[in-house]
C-alpha cells in the first residue's frame, strides 16, 4: 500500500507542471530497452527525432517498459527520481491504462537544446500534454518535465 501511494505521489510530481489537465499525469520517457521490450517508432515519426522520442517515451510509459522510459528521462529528472520508484509509476500506469495509447498530433517548438512539445494521448485525453519540456542531451531528446 505504501509503494502505491509513493508511486502516485511521484507520478503527480513528475507531471504536475506539464499536463494540460491539472490532475492528469504525463506519459513516461524511454531509454535503452531489452531486445524483447524494444518500442517501435510509429511510421509518422520516423524522420523527426523529437517526435520519435515523444512517441517512444509515451509507448514505453503505457507498456510498462520502465527501463526504456527511465532511460529517456533527462539527467536532471533522473537525479530527482530513482529507477525503482519510477518503475513503480510506469508499471502502475500500464496496469491502469494498458498499452495502446500512442502520442498523436505532436507539435514541437524547439529553441536550441530545449523544446516544448504538445500532443494528445490516444484514448486518454486527461493525459494530453501542452508545452511539455524536453531537453537535447548529446544527440538524444530527453523528457524534462520533472
Amino acid at each position: 500500500m505504501r509503494t502505491r501511494a509513493a508511486a502516485a505521489v511521484l507520478l503527480l510530481a513528475l507531471t504536475a507542471c506539464t499536463s494540460s489537465d491539472g490532475d492528469a499525469p504525463a506519459a513516461g520517457d524511454s531509454g535503452p530497452a531489452d531486445a524483447e521490450q524494444t518500442t517501435e517508432v510509429p511510421a509518422e515519426h520516423e524522420n523527426d527525432d523529437l517526435e520519435a522520442a515523444v512517441a517512444v517515451y509515451t509507448a514505453a510509459y503505457f507498456q510498462g517498459d520502465a527501463d526504456t522510459a527511465y532511460g529517456m528521462l533527462s539527467k536532471r529528472c533522473r537525479e530527482r527520481i530513482g529507477p525503482e520508484a519510477y518503475r513503480a509509476v510506469v508499471e502502475q500506469a500500464a496496469k491502469d491504462y494498458g498499452p495502446d495509447h500512442p502520442a498523436t498530433d505532436v507539435k514541437a517548438e524547439v529553441s536550441g537544446k530545449l523544446a516544448r512539445v504538445s500532443y494528445k494521448v490516444e484514448g486518454l485525453p486527461k493525459f494530453d500534454q501542452a508545452q511539455q519540456p524536453w531537453a537535447l542531451e548529446g544527440d538524444a531528446w530527453k523528457y524534462d518535465a520533472c
